[in-house]
């Protein structure tokens, strides 16, 4: 049976921003945000507090945190990895964040600088603290379905790991197909295995699509009783630690399919694709999402107050 209602976390202004080769000024990102909030968006991700010099597009998070003009009933992440990001999340006054882990050693190493096992401890840390200044933590796993050095990745393992995250007190786990390898029958596979260990109220999906399979994993998620999925505006994003990985599923894709299929999100299409097109435009290139080229940009006027970068 379908879920009557999903909850759309839109990642574009954190996950999104992270691998454009470009950085966007703060009032430009802040905007964006503000935008997304219009459209209806219950959950978007406002910025990353880890280190600038490894991510230099998510920069002054915390200026664009305090800069966006926070709706009632909406929540605004903040990226964490350590102790001193949850400092400057409780300084910002943020009351969501997020932390992320790997499921595989090489992947971690990569892009966490440490084992899974090291990564584990400092999560639990984060939570703790987190957890004692009231402030909501959610999950991302990385590589559940393949990791570009090691490859295949096993299911048991992946739950495991979801099960500690959310032993630790995080409200929810992503399960993110980081560079899009996974289909129907993978996805299928690893959520009757990850829902064996943690209830399915607590599982979030995060879809690439490397392969052009990222609808149809949703489809199976929402059959299998997921019913939380994250998405990018305009398909920004991929993942700068793994270069094969091409951007996250479009939020005006998702939405479309929600929307034929009678499923409540809360979001105004027209104005998700008018901030597709002039999120995209800012990048000189369209929108990577069907929905939105099809449509075309006669929704959206150019975003005249900001120069392209």
């Amino acid at each position: 049976m379908l879920p009557a209602r999903v909850k759309i976390v839109e990642v574009g202004p954190r996950d999104g921003l992270q691998s454009e080769p470009l950085i966007l000024p703060v009032v430009v990102r802040a905007e964006l945000i503000d935008r997304l909030t219009r459209c209806g968006f219950s959950t978007i991700e406002a910025g990353s507090l880890v280190s600038p010099k490894a991510v230099p597009q998510l920069a002054e998070s915390e200026t664009v945190y305090r800069s966006i003009q926070r709706k009632d009933g909406v929540e605004y992440p903040l990226l964490v990895g350590n102790l001193d990001g949850l400092e400057r999340s409780i300084r910002a006054d943020a009351r969501q964040i997020s932390v992320f882990c790997a499921a595989t050693e090489a992947f971690s190493m990569a892009n966490n600088r440490c084992s899974i096992q090291q990564n584990l401890e400092r999560i639990r840390s984060i939570c703790d603290k987190a957890l004692a200044n009231e402030i909501t933590v959610r999950a991302y796993l990385s590589c559940t379905l393949g990791c570009p050095f090691e490859g295949k990745v096993d299911a048991g393992f992946v739950a495991k790991i979801a099960g500690l995250l959310i032993d630790y007190g995080c409200y929810e786990v992503s399960l993110a197909d980081t560079i899009g390898v996974g289909t129907a029958g993978s996805v299928s596979r690893l959520l009757e295995t990850v829902s064996r260990r943690i209830p399915l109220e607590k599982i979030a999906v995060h879809f690439h699509d490397t392969y052009g399979q990222a609808l149809a994993n949703v489809l199976v998620a929402l059959q299998s009783g997921v019913n939380v999925i994250d998405s990018s505006v305009a398909g920004l994003g991929g993942c700068p630690f793994a270069g094969n990985a091409s951007g996250n599923l479009a939020s005006e894709d998702l939405l479309y399919m929600l929307d034929g299929m009678g499923i409540e999100t809360g979001i105004h299409l027209n104005r998700l694709i008018e901030t597709a097109w002039t999120v995209a435009d800012i990048f000189g290139r369209q929108p990577e999402s069907r929905v939105s080229k099809a449509i075309g940009r006669k929704l959206a006027p150019e975003f005249s107050r900001y120069p392209k970068v």
